[in-house]
């Protein structure tokens, strides 16, 4: 099996290399386990610092490392242009995961191991089993409960319990069919992304993970209220109005 580890990068020179560093041993260590291999697409999206200096020094250390630099910012933009390249290779599984390591290699290992014969798997913060360091404040949860989630079930009828979580795997087969429908660039993305899944009939997991909470977060409240209108937006592209984004 191999797997193309997508990681988007927006500002990552103090975080990515220790997030490069552990993966790699980590999953070096995984190629024991068996017929594994692994490959890392780092996708640079609008960086103003010196992010891509720092991943090829890595790239340079420990080789594997596809590196791709945007200049046009955006998350959901970094992962789609990920997508696209690593199926230009062949692997079994594609997935992507936060530059920061609040996903550590262990838990990003336990998708890959509970995929099973679904065709994605997401990882969760919030089903029971998941741990969350330090806890967050029940404010912070039941505000993206009620508001947040509440839109998306209404507006999708996603019902996953954690929708934003920085750790996805999906087969090739799936992101083969979505990637040329995924136009949000930025924090909706992964609503559209999992509507897409839904749209095409795809089985995708929901799995309890263990995450470490890092300082430095690009979500603002101001981003918070744009994500809101995101998926607004993205509700009338999938309507009969449609036509009006074109």
């Amino acid at each position: 099996m191999k797997i193309s580890i997508i990681i988007p990068a927006y500002n990552e020179e103090r975080r990515i290399k220790r997030t490069l560093l552990a993966y790699n041993q980590f999953f070096n260590e995984v190629k024991k386990r068996g017929d594994f291999e692994f490959e890392f697409v780092v996708v640079l999206n609008g960086c103003k610092d010196n992010t891509l200096g720092v991943v090829h020094e890595v790239s340079e250390q420990i080789g594997n490392i596809i590196i791709i630099d945007l200049p046009q910012a955006g998350k959901g933009y970094a992962i789609k242009s990920g997508f696209a390249d690593a199926l230009t290779r062949d692997n079994d599984l594609i997935g992507f995961v936060d530059a920061d390591m609040a996903t550590a290699p262990e838990a990003f290992d336990d998708l890959i191991l509970n995929i099973g014969e679904y065709d994605g798997i997401i990882a969760s913060r919030y089903m029971e089993g998941a741990q969350v360091y330090p806890p967050r404040p029940w404010i912070k949860r039941w505000g993206s409960r009620l508001i947040y989630e509440s839109l998306v079930w209404l507006l999708f009828g996603l019902k996953y319990g954690d929708l934003q979580c920085g750790a996805k795997i999906f087969t090739r087969e799936t992101v083969a069919a979505i990637v040329p429908h995924l136009k949000i660039r930025q924090w909706a993305f992964d609503v559209e992304l999992l509507y897409l899944c839904k749209r095409f009939g795809f089985k995708i997991k929901e799995y309890p993970t263990v995450w470490h909470d890092q300082s430095g977060s690009k979500l603002t409240l101001r981003s918070g209220f744009y994500m809101l209108g995101s998926i607004v937006k993205l509700r009338l592209r999938y309507s009969p109005l449609s036509f009006l984004f074109k």
